[in-house]
């Protein structure tokens, strides 16, 4: 089947006209994008308003199944863990209750890089509708900052900002280990009693493990890791080393057991020196901070237990599935000006 226009059109005004006709349908959809880009923008600040420091906050149990080895409650407020009390039942430690200070609260980073990124989304999308959308009060603007490629350049960006905060809700890979546990737990001061830390030194080494209290996102839910760590050079008792050799004691097995980490406890104190990841590190979570100070040494330490604790969290799901469908609305817009363009859109 062909198709042919009639009355014939010579091909050089049929160029003309097919040029013309493109021109009026990406105008049509440039206008028409003003409606998705401002649903866009709501949809975002409905995001935006999950993560706020709102109080009360949200108050997260966290329990193992069945053998409740951890038992508690904490409280997230925004981007931080305001307060908390746990109560520990671990095979390495005695029985205890830790509870989070108050006036030290924990600073989740991915929380915290997710909350960034939302707001360069919405200071993104304010800026191309009042570059490309002007009103009459609106400066006079240059005339490639209202274009259709212009338009296209900042939905790329918008799009690349919603995938780096769907990964970070995401996580690493539950069947990866997470190494950002050696520089990102928790400082001793955000505890009452402060935990203590592993040392290096020959006066402090001791047999009797210390507690390792990690924070981190996964699938939309709060994940607390629990590590009680022993210098990886600290004496073993004869009685210790007797019952390994005959049975009567043995390790606990999982699968960071007998290696040794670097351990460098900076937490939220952002006075020590952060660790160095390697490269399967997830670029995601954000590294702590250098301010000037006291830098804390790494400590050669082994994990003797290793406890995860999950705690679904109702605004982060609500969050997650918010921006899932943002995306999927930005997909399609940004899919629809490409071909009308001509241009290849980038996955």
């Amino acid at each position: 089947m062909s198709v042919e226009i009639w009355p014939r059109i010579a091909p050089e005004e049929l160029k003309v006209a097919i040029r013309e006709s493109e021109e009026r349908e990406l105008g049509w959809l440039v206008q028409e994008l003003h409606e998705t880009l401002t649903n866009l923008k709501h949809g975002l600040e409905d995001c935006y308003a999950l993560l706020a420091p709102i109080d009360p906050g949200s108050t997260l149990v966290l329990s193992t199944p069945r053998n409740e080895i951890v038992k508690g409650t904490i409280t997230r407020v925004g981007t931080r863990i305001v307060k908390g009390t746990i109560h520990l039942r671990l095979r390495t430690l005695p029985q205890q209750t830790i509870s989070i200070n108050p006036n030290h609260p924990i600073h989740l980073g991915p929380l915290t890089t997710l909350h960034t990124l939302l707001t360069h989304s919405i200071d993104l999308l304010n800026l191309t509708l009042s570059y490309s959308y002007p009103t009459e009060s609106s400066p006079t603007l240059d005339k490639n900052t209202s274009s259709p490629q212009f338009l296209s350049a900042q939905l790329r960006l918008l799009s690349q900002s919603f995938t780096e905060s769907l990964a970070i809700l995401k996580g690493p890979p539950l069947l990866n280990s997470d190494p950002s546990w050696t520089s990102r737990s928790a400082a001793p001061s955000h505890f009452i009693p402060p935990l203590t830390i592993p040392s290096n030194s020959s006066h402090n080494q001791s047999s009797h493990p210390c507690l390792s209290f990690h924070l981190t996102i996964q699938d939309s839910s709060l994940v607390l890791w629990l590590r009680t760590l022993e210098p990886a050079h600290a004496p073993v008792h004869f009685s210790t080393k007797l019952a390994l050799a005959i049975g009567t004691a043995r390790r606990l097995e999982h699968d960071e057991a007998e290696r040794v980490f670097g351990y460098c406890c900076t937490g939220g104190d952002s006075t020590g020196l952060p660790h160095i990841h390697n490269s399967n590190h997830d670029p995601n979570i954000p590294l702590a901070p250098v301010l000037s100070g006291t830098r804390r040494k790494e400590v050669e330490v082994y994990v003797r237990e290793k406890v995860r604790v999950e705690s679904a969290d109702p605004s982060l799901m609500s969050l997650t599935a918010k921006l899932t469908a943002l995306t999927h609305t930005l997909s399609l817009a940004r899919r629809n000006l490409a071909a009308v363009m001509g241009e290849e859109m980038e996955d």
